[in-house]
């Protein structure tokens, strides 16, 4: 049972570290990133699901674009939003 307690704590603190550099790496990520998980923190549950497939703003498309040109980005990225987003949109019944 130790073991198993060390190798997740070892790997929780690898992820954390790959997550810090790729951060670092693209310093512009968390700055998106923020607006985005605060979008979804501060939306009501109603704004989401009218929000949901109108278009996109221009800046929203050049950033959406720069995410499918560049994995490491884009790993990045949803590093940093997956969590909240998915939680918010369960909440609201747009997860299963």
């Amino acid at each position: 049972m130790n073991k198993r307690v060390y190798v997740l704590a070892v790997a929780t603190a690898l992820l954390g570290f790959a997550g810090i550099a790729s951060a670092q790496q693209y310093p512009i990520i968390d700055e998106i990133a923020h607006k985005v998980v605060q979008k979804y923190r501060n939306a009501s549950c109603e704004q989401l699901w009218q929000q949901r497939g109108q278009p996109k703003s221009p800046r929203e498309q050049e950033a959406i674009q720069a995410l499918r040109n560049d994995q490491q980005m884009r790993a990045a990225f949803i590093d940093r939003v997956a969590a909240p987003i998915a939680n918010k949109m369960f909440e609201c019944g747009l997860l299963p």
